[in-house]
């Protein structure tokens, strides 16, 4: 019996041995397996914030991408000249390296590529973009010349409606005061960008009691237009006047015995028969006209940049009458005759029409054939290295949708001048004459532009509503019209606009009417403001590359990482 007592308890010994032998096995497999899931897990936490890593150095060399771009005077040029700029930037353990190229053209407007890769330990991530220069519908600086070194802020008024966004370098004058001038409530319908700061350098909100006008918003710490950077412009003068068909360059000569001569070529565009036209008349004298000429009506003067010399302005002589040479012919051809394309390597933007005049343009004249406006049918660009006058209305031919040109419409116009752009007073001028004819130089004839004003025919007049539909790009000084301090004042008839459909870049601003703040900001003297963005012109339609933007942007659906 003592025998069997004993085996019975060998046998619960060795079930219970066997049993702590099996869940050490398991607690084993258990310790494994957590081990295992926490070794996984810590893996893919250090993976998930390498890649995490990885990401934001791929958009860090983005955005470094991005600003060198934003340096470059003119990124086609630099591109066609460097071939394909790249670097490499470390983040201690963390690094990426970015390149930058030519992809393609929507329209005329270049579309570049920026590769960034970003590597944090074994992970690497890419950021690819698709970006184009931005573009804006209005962006100066707010200044206007009041003496060869000195400017002053020039107002936007009451009644004036700017349904345009606008863009406004920053001004350090005057650190704590608004680089934007308002009187009155004039009415901003679009978006607001500022270079300045909207506070004082004490915190002050500088722009508290206006921020109700702005409809559209406004931001501020935005990159200035390069509209102001000279070397920039000249850079895509130099671009456009390489490609442009040397039957459609010209160099014009003044000839005529006329006080302060100006060489000048006169363009009118026509539609005839369904075909957008341009009369090219080379060789015209411009009679340049000061304030101190004319012992009756006074115009205004203007200023202009000193040839981009630093900070300092000269008055340049306003329009008051030209000739041209008796035997010289006007050339009228078909505005498709202009068309050329840009291109890099193989790729080619769309064609369109290039002028290139080394001097200056008058737009306008007295023929029948456009009803006394300049109609543009076709896509064309005209720049010139001197100023434009414009001396009538210019509508752009097709369809329309109410006043604006429609979202299909394909004609359009681009004026670019490295002096100034500026609507001209044809009533102003002073041209000599006997029984109401004007009298004429031996070898030249006078030239009437705009519409005859009922007494003699040199005094001639634009429309009270005058309208411009273009893209305008002034790098010498500002647009504007001339003799604005002379210019019908306010009457029972209502005011003189000045109605923009298109874009305006300008590096100075130019004065269109004058204001006074007794009359609630209302225009006095010269036009009101009806500036309207084009839309179009954002989407590449406009030949020619002259967007001045320091911006860039990635373009619709051109964003990609993996």
């Amino acid at each position: 019996m003592k025998i069997k007592a004993n085996k019975r308890k060998f046998y619960r010994d060795g079930s219970a041995l066997a049993l702590i032998a099996v869940s050490l096995v398991i607690l084993s497999i258990l310790g494994v397996g957590l081990l295992t899931v926490a070794y996984g897990v810590r893996h893919q936490a250090i993976t998930a914030k390498n890649e995490q890593a990885a990401i934001l150095a791929a958009e860090a060399g983005y955005e470094q991408a991005i600003f060198w771009m934003s340096q470059q005077q003119d990124l086609l040029t630099v591109l066609q000249q460097k071939g394909t700029p790249s670097d490499t930037i470390s983040f201690g353990d963390n690094s990426c390296d970015y390149t930058i190229s030519f992809y393609s053209f929507i329209g005329s407007r270049p579309i570049y590529r920026v590769v960034s890769n970003g590597h944090s330990g074994t992970s690497d991530r890419t950021v690819d973009v698709l970006v184009v220069q931005a573009m804006e519908g209005w962006g100066s600086s707010h200044r206007v010349p009041s003496g060869p070194s000195s400017t002053v802020a020039w107002p936007f008024a009451g009644g004036e409606v700017i349904d345009i966004p606008i863009h406004i370098n920053k001004h350090d004058d005057d650190p704590d005061g608004k680089d934007i001038y308002i009187i009155g409530s004039p009415d901003f319908r679009q978006s607001i960008s500022m270079g300045e700061s909207r506070y004082t350098a004490g915190g002050t909100d500088k722009y508290s009691g206006v921020m109700h006008l702005f409809d559209g918003g406004i931001c501020f710490n935005q990159p200035d237009c390069k509209i102001t950077d000279a070397s920039a412009v000249q850079q895509k003068v130099d671009r456009f006047a390489d490609t442009t068909d040397s039957n459609f360059k010209f160099t014009p000569a003044a000839n005529a015995p006329v006080t302060r001569p100006n060489a000048a070529t006169q363009l009118e565009f026509f539609v005839e028969d369904g075909v957008g036209k341009v009369r090219i008349t080379n060789n015209c004298t411009v009679r340049g006209y000061r304030y101190e000429d004319n012992p009756g009506p006074k115009p205004t003067y203007d200023y202009k940049i000193n040839n981009g010399i630093g900070d300092t302005y000269i008055k340049y002589n306003t329009y008051a009458y030209h000739l041209k040479p008796t035997g010289e012919p006007s050339v009228t051809v078909p505005i498709e005759d202009t068309y050329v394309t840009q291109s890099f390597g193989e790729v080619e933007s769309e064609p369109g029409g290039q002028i290139f005049v080394n001097g200056n343009v008058i737009i306008g004249g007295d023929n029948s054939l456009h009803n006394n406006d300049q109609a543009i049918k076709g896509k064309i660009t005209v720049v010139a290295t001197g100023n434009i006058w414009i001396a009538d209305s210019i509508k752009v031919d097709g369809d329309r949708d109410g006043a604006m040109p429609a979202a299909n419409n394909p004609n359009t116009l681009g004026l670019v001048a490295q002096g100034v752009v500026k609507v001209v007073d044809p009533g102003m001028s002073d041209y000599s004459y006997v029984d109401d004819t004007p009298v004429e130089p031996e070898g030249f004839n006078y030239v009437p532009v705009a519409r005859p004003d009922g007494a003699t025919p040199h005094r001639r007049k634009l429309l009270r509503q005058t309208e411009v539909e273009a893209a305008i790009t002034v790098g010498g000084g500002g647009w504007g019209a001339e003799n604005v301090g002379n210019r019908k004042t306010i009457s029972w008839l209502g005011y003189d606009e000045l109605i923009i459909r298109g874009t305006i870049t300008e590096a100075l601003r130019g004065i269109v009417g004058t204001a006074s703040p007794l009359w609630s900001g209302m225009v006095l003297n010269g036009y009101t403001k009806d500036y309207y963005l084009d839309k179009r012109l954002l989407q590449g339609i406009l030949p020619g590359d002259f967007s001045m933007v320091g911006k860039y942007i990635p373009a619709p659906g051109g964003w990609r990482d993996y």
